[in-house]
């Protein structure tokens, strides 16, 4: 029988785990809320952009930079980890600062652990947006990162994305390795595994996680658990498949993309033309006819053919003699 677990053993056990967990959530520090992709508002032109050691707008040093490892602005002196002393002075701008990270392009302040630790460890590394594939040196706005396949993303393309990003590569829920439904999906490969195909003897499973994916490594998730769409064609079988005329429907395509060449646009162009001197000839023959209805009018205005039928009077009302 194990003895009995003290009240005092239990509170220990529990404080070693708490403090094992805090240890963990300040290494996984969320990319938007760390401070080399801080925002920040430039001094002189007054734009928001992401933290940086020179404006990306109008090349301004800011007056109180900001470290990208532990964000402060003011060295306290609290403890001897400083490269250069400060006895009893709080420095603050430029007197704070050690150097600036080529990756993030952020001050670094002159504490020995942020200067030897930081350049490692800086998130914005390999910092390129799937999308646009602009980074950080690229573009003036702050870097994010996917909600679903962890890719990254600029500010401009942020809300694009995720609107699409879970979309398969496939017009069907299927296992891209045989004919099952696939109940794993990776979201950067966009593809689905049934039980069996997520397996990889390459990309080994973590304990209590979802399965690697067999491709790239990423970590899947369970398809019943994401709002997962097919791939939608607006060209091709889909949109000939009824008819049936060419091979496998394609000829609804293939008369859609003859229609739009090139050439096509030049013989309707002509035809237009043709169609407006055709309109033109006509208005000057109906010109011509009524310059020729005047001249004999002009002609016959001076003729008297004494009281007609035709100017109002009958025979009738003719007076008699």
């Amino acid at each position: 029988m194990p003895k009995k677990k003290t009240g005092a053993r239990k509170k220990a056990e529990n404080r070693r785990e708490r403090e094992k967990q805090i240890r963990a959530s300040r290494a996984n520090v969320d990319l938007a809320k760390h401070p080399c992709n801080a925002s920040m508002e430039c001094d002189k032109c007054q734009r928001r952009q992401k933290n940086r050691a020179f404006c990306y707008f109008c090349n301004s040093v800011q007056k109180l930079p900001i470290c990208a490892q532990c964000g402060k602005t003011k060295c306290m002196m609290k403890s001897s980890d400083c490269v250069i002393k400060h006895a009893g002075v709080y420095s603050t701008g430029l007197a704070m600062v050690g150097a600036i990270c080529d990756f993030c392009e952020a001050w670094v302040c002159h504490g020995r652990k942020c200067l030897s630790t930081h350049a490692c460890t800086c998130p914005l590394a390999d910092a390129e947006c799937i999308e646009c594939e602009r980074s950080v040196w690229d573009h003036g706005g702050r870097i994010f990162a996917c909600s679903f396949c962890h890719d990254f993303l600029c500010e401009d393309d942020q809300f694009e994305h995720q609107a699409s990003c879970q979309v398969l590569e496939a017009e069907t829920f299927k296992c891209v390795s045989c004919n099952r439904l696939g109940q794993h999906s990776c979201l950067r490969c966009k593809a689905c595994f049934c039980d069996d195909h997520v397996r990889s003897k390459v990309f080994k499973q973590e304990k209590g996680k979802e399965p690697p994916c067999p491709k790239c490594g990423h970590e899947t998730q369970q398809t019943k658990d994401l709002s997962m769409s097919t791939r939608s064609l607006k060209f091709g079988r889909q949109s000939g498949g009824e008819d049936g005329d060419g091979a496998s429907g394609y000829d609804a395509y293939w008369k859609n993309l003859s229609s739009s060449k090139p050439g096509d646009s030049g013989d309707c162009e002509d035809e237009y033309n043709e169609y407006e001197a055709e309109d033109d000839d006509e208005d000057d023959n109906d010109e011509g006819g009524k310059d020729f209805n005047t001249e004999t009018t002009d002609v016959f205005s001076n003729l008297n053919l004494g009281r007609t039928y035709a100017s109002g009077y009958a025979h009738y009302e003719e007076p008699e003699d």
